[in-house]
């Protein structure tokens, strides 16, 4: 993630210089292309990124056809409470800082699935990657985000249930977040942010079964050129920005309907199904109870 909270960019030059966080003097590993700053239990975590680094960045340069030339710092945070002070949001478990050329990421929650290292660590080196070649122009967040999660198989930054699609409840009610308004920040909240990133990746996505491959790679060296996205998108896939948009918004209209959020969301309306079953059969048994009481009641002499 790129983004993150003010004060800690005014603390990463001391991280970096120091090698010390909270307290704690961290341990750096070297290689001749990048340097893993790490809390000493975590030797085994750092070792992994050193093995899967080369494979990582090859593969990047690969699918892009840029150099990654770019020797990046990746801290790992031990304390899952101290990462959380840094991060933009709690679903946060790494974010990138382009102009440190440094990762951060948070290992007390690499257990979780679908998450990996190495999965993570593709994920950042691709927000640096993007922001080292494309200097001229700004390169709006969604596109940053939608084009590292395309690029690394997966959402890297935050937690999401594949269960419960942002996305295809947002496409049913209506409630997409314009692009323009996902150009500079994602939102704070929970339940928007999530979208921000599913929307992000269904834009690349749709972009990339539309025009292949090639054509979110030659809107992105049209911008590396000093193109803005709008300018960059008309020359190379002769449509504008807002028909773009527009006609991604339409073919997720035709493909979410309420049978698909259905099928998407089977277990939640199960549960809710037998609970209300259950609800209804306890008072039932309840109105059943409460009538034959009072028939004794009016049967018994004794009443």
């Amino acid at each position: 993630m790129s983004r993150l909270k003010t004060a800690f960019i005014l603390i990463v030059p001391l991280i970096l210089s120091t090698n010390c966080l909270y307290g704690t003097e961290l341990h750096t590993l070297r290689g001749e292309e990048f340097r893993v700053l790490f809390h000493p239990d975590l030797r085994a975590a750092a070792f992994e990124m050193a093995e899967v680094y080369p494979y990582l960045s090859a593969n990047l340069e690969h699918t892009f056809g840029w150099n990654f030339n770019l020797k990046p710092s990746i801290l790992l945070i031990k304390d899952g409470e101290a990462f959380r002070q840094m991060a933009e949001s709690p679903l946060t478990v790494a974010f990138a800082v382009p102009a440190r050329n440094l990762i951060v990421i948070d290992h007390s929650r690499m257990h979780l699935n679908p998450f990996t290292l190495e999965v993570i660590l593709k994920h950042e080196l691709c927000h640096l990657l993007l922001h080292h070649h494309v200097r001229e122009v700004a390169l709006p967040r969604w596109l940053d985000e939608g084009v590292c999660q395309w690029a690394s198989d997966g959402i890297a930054d935050i937690i999401l249930s594949q269960k419960r699609s942002s996305l295809n409840r947002a496409t049913l009610q209506r409630s997409l977040i314009p692009l323009n308004a996902l150009e500079n920040d994602f939102p704070r909240d929970d339940a928007s942010l999530v979208l921000a990133y599913e929307q992000s990746k269904s834009v690349v996505t749709y972009i990339v079964h539309k025009f292949g491959k090639e054509g979110v790679l030659s809107v992105l060296n049209g911008m590396r050129q000093g193109e803005p996205l709008d300018t960059a998108i008309l020359n190379e896939l002769s449509i504008s920005l807002a028909e773009l948009e527009e006609k991604w918004r339409h073919t997720l209209r035709q493909r979410v309907t309420w049978f698909t959020y259905v099928i998407y969301n089977i277990y939640e309306i199960l549960f809710v199904l037998g609970a209300l079953i259950t609800v209804f059969a306890f008072i039932k048994v309840f109105i059943r109870k409460k009538a034959y009481m009072k028939d004794e009641s009016e049967n018994d002499p004794f009443s």
